[in-house]
């Protein structure tokens, strides 16, 4: 960290061992165990009756949907095995270049789209708000440490985490 930065206090480490941390990993695997049970039952059936071009689109999505929570429930894996001392940082950062919080575009407007089940929208919607907080979090607690949290002015650094946390958090 720059000279002018050195006691700033980084938040996001603290956020990801705190309580706000446990509610993050509560939503995260709920909306995991949601997904999974609508896929198999409702979704399943709501996708027998789309139209072709919707039924195409429905299929990728829900490949799209499965893979980016199984990328968020891993990333959320890894730091609560970091929190509970059963890996240490270095074990967790090299796992964690496995893991893949990038995401994949969601097309709302692609043909078929407002034809999808209302439903199924929502879960792409929320895990996509989720994959955006986890990320976020991602890059604020493993920022190579010779990258500065701030900028060397330092105008108003209280505001710029106040700011980074309402980012990671908002949705909830």
């Amino acid at each position: 960290m720059l000279e002018s930065g050195a006691n700033t206090i980084s938040f996001a480490g603290h956020v990801a061992s705190s309580s706000q941390f446990k509610a993050l990993y509560a939503e995260g695997m709920a909306l995991v165990e949601e997904t999974a049970s609508y896929l198999d039952g409702a979704g399943r059936l709501a996708s027998k009756s789309l139209p072709r071009m919707s039924s195409v689109l429905y299929a990728a999505e829900s490949m799209r949907l499965t893979t980016r929570l199984m990328q968020v429930a891993s990333w959320l894996l890894l730091q609560r095995a970091i929190n509970n001392g059963e890996m240490t940082r270095e074990q967790v950062v090299s796992e964690k270049k496995k893991v893949r919080l990038d995401s994949f575009n969601v097309d709302r407007n692609a043909p078929g789209w407002s034809d999808l089940p209302e439903a199924f929208r929502d879960l792409v919607d929320r895990s996509v708000r989720l994959q955006n907080r986890v990320s976020i979090l991602d890059r604020e607690i493993y920022r190579p440490s010779d990258v500065p949290a701030m900028e060397a002015n330092n105008q108003n650094s209280v505001q710029a985490q106040l700011s980074l946390l309402k980012t990671a958090f908002s949705g909830q």
